[in-house]
């Protein structure tokens, strides 16, 4: 999964950045968990 090709290229501040980063990696843990939860249900 890539990013949409219209979004801009430029690299974002690095506190920025890193907070995306970090919210992103939280969502996909959450929608692993759910996922697991309901597969093995």
């Amino acid at each position: 999964m890539s990013a949409p090709p219209e979004e801009p290229r430029y690299e974002p501040p690095p506190s920025l950045g890193k907070l995306f980063l970090w919210i992103l990696v939280f969502v996909l843990a959450a929608l692993v968990v759910v996922l697991g939860g309901i597969y093995l249900t």
